[in-house]
């Protein structure tokens, strides 16, 4: 999507699938990592 509006260099945080039927504490890990994702790229680690 981001290279279709112009933004080659867009970076993004990816939350893994599938997340329906994850338990709460899987759910848990998921958003842990993607906000340790999201960190690095707002921080630029």
């Amino acid at each position: 999507m981001a290279r279709v509006l112009g933004s080659l260099n867009y970076q993004f945080a990816v939350i893994d699938h599938p997340v329906s039927s994850a338990t709460d504490d899987e759910l848990a890990a998921k958003a842990e990592q993607t906000l340790q994702a999201i960190d690095e790229l707002i921080l630029q680690k």
